[in-house]
């Protein structure tokens, strides 16, 4: 019986190896990209430490947009072995995992560092592969490569889209520690570090500095001045996107998430004549702005952009056409006097913004001659404040967008709620819509917003967060704005109901929904 006792370990062995190949074989793989369920999700972080999680729809649009170069990066951390892998959960699927890890919003994606699943990281970078591979990089090795010789400094500059280097005699001095610091604050840009004497030469340098390099507009820039984190951050953000750039779904991330929040828009279809021209007319004045204002330009003629143009109140017969705008802790915009797009006026549009002697531009429609003939009474821009602050009025709106689909299921219960008060001497129900106008009393981010405005002297706002349902908005108004409301000056955080999971088109500006 001894060879039987002798056999009993390596049987344990075989059957414990049988086990682990079983539950890797459970994590199937589509495109490289490991496709995760609340039942291999443990299993995943175990055998792959760095791991970036993408929670999709299978119906949502920007899912569908990022889905290749998702695999493309995927295919890229796998060819190379390295211990960086890509993931994805149907978040529609597995909605315990998706509450879990506060998804809120499709795509979500999220880093788990170490198999560390309490705290993972938001991806913050671009939807581009190179985007990705970056981001992930910078997240779990150094934050500037030591690049010993040449070849490893053109390796790094021919594979990037944009590369910062910094050329340090002494990689201890503080100037190059300086420079390290300046490398961990961002993500989505490589970094390398070098002291060796043959890439000075190779890029031309006698002393210590610091270069970027990129594939467009003048290929590199030199920083000039002080090496502090913070002038070096000011110089990057300065040069590392182009003078001008398109808005597409790729480059979203990266236009909304950097430093410069003052960005000016050039609606151009790419069938106009002389598109080309207007478009150089548009480069030419950027030049004069560069870190302050990011110039844009948005094919007014996609399909996919037709819901910024309206957001801008334009039409597409109106483009080309330009407008600026503000992203700040709240949104907005300006219009130029003149139409005529010459480097001249735009640069004068531009540099007047800058002194602040543009004033902000508010959409209106026009008064309809029958906006108070419903029980559900029609604001417009114009008629907002006489209505809205009327003293003697408690005035209860809601700002919808036509095209969300939470506003159309609102809608029969906003009629009820008009009928229900159409004869009373002062309450007033109405609706505003915020696609075609605007006022600066009210800054709507999502849609339906429900606003209460009570009668009295000042300018009290309540906004309303209770049901949505006749009963929850009569309580409301019956106690006075108390039951369900909530001061906007007391207002923080209050999550909106329609940003749910449920859809796509949620009821978000399109900025937000970027």
């Amino acid at each position: 019986m001894k060879p039987a006792r002798h056999l009993c370990p390596l049987l344990c062995l075989l059957l414990l190896g049988l086990a682990c190949a079983t539950a890797d074989a459970d994590i199937e793989e589509e495109e490289n990209v490991l496709v995760l369920k609340a039942a291999n999700f443990d299993r995943a972080l175990e055998l792959y430490p760095n791991l970036l999680v993408e929670f999709y729809a299978p119906w949502c649009g920007h899912c569908k947009a990022l889905a290749p170069e998702y695999a493309k990066a995927a295919a890229k951390l796998k060819s190379e072995n390295s211990d960086i892998r890509m993931a994805k959960v149907d978040a529609t699927e597995e909605s315990e995992l998706a509450q879990q890890f506060g998804v809120r919003g499709y795509p979500t994606i999220k880093f788990f560092k170490n198999g560390d699943k309490s705290s993972p990281k938001e991806y913050t970078a671009g939807r581009e592969a190179e985007d990705m591979l970056n981001w992930l990089k910078k997240r779990t090795g150094p934050a500037a490569s030591t690049l010993a010789d040449v070849a490893a400094a053109e390796e790094l500059v021919d594979s990037n889209e944009v590369a910062v280097i910094g050329f340090f005699k002494d990689a201890e001095s503080d100037a190059a520690k300086q420079f390290l610091l300046a490398a961990e604050s961002i993500d989505d840009i490589p970094f390398g570090i070098s002291s060796s004497s043959d890439v000075f030469t190779k890029y031309k340098l006698s002393k210590d500095g610091v270069a970027l390099f990129k594939k467009f507009d003048e290929g590199r820039n030199n920083f000039d001045g002080e090496i502090t984190k913070e002038n070096l951050l000011n110089f990057i953000k300065a040069n590392q996107l182009p003078l001008v750039i398109e808005f597409t779904e790729q480059t979203a991330p990266k236009i909304f998430g950097g430093e410069i929040k003052t960005h000016i828009l050039l609606f151009l279809p790419k069938s106009v004549t002389d598109y080309q021209g207007k478009l150089d007319n548009f480069k030419s004045a950027a030049e004069s702005f560069k870190g302050k204002i990011l110039f844009i330009f948005i094919d007014s003629d996609h399909s996919d952009n037709q819901r910024i143009l309206e957001f801008f109140g334009l039409k597409k017969e109106e483009c080309p056409a330009i407008r600026l705008i503000t992203l700040e802790e709240e949104m907005t915009k300006y219009k130029p006097e003149s139409d005529e797009l010459t480097p001249e006026n735009i640069k004068d549009f531009c540099t007047k913004f800058l002194e602040g002697k543009v004033k902000p531009h508010l959409m209106s429609q026009e008064i309809p001659d029958d906006w108070d003939k419903q029980s559900v009474k029609v604001l417009v821009g114009k008629n907002f404040e006489e209505v809205a602050f009327d003293e003697n009025k408690n005035v209860f709106v809601e700002f919808y967008a036509p095209w969300c689909g939470h506003c159309k299921q609102l809608a029969p219960i906003w009629d009820k709620l008009g009928e229900t008060y159409k004869d009373h001497e002062n309450i007033v129900i109405a609706k505003m819509d915020s696609t075609a106008n605007e006022v600066e009393a009210v800054k709507v981010h999502s849609f339906p917003t429900l606003k209460f405005f009570p009668a009295g002297p000042g300018r009290t706002v309540v906004d309303y967060n209770g049901e949505r349902t006749l009963e929850g908005f009569k309580k409301f108004l019956e106690s006075g704005g108390k039951d369900g409301g909530v001061d906007e000056d007391d207002l923080e955080d209050i999550e909106d109901a329609e940003t749910d999971l449920g859809e796509e088109e949620g009821a978000q500006t399109p900025k937000d929904e970027l």
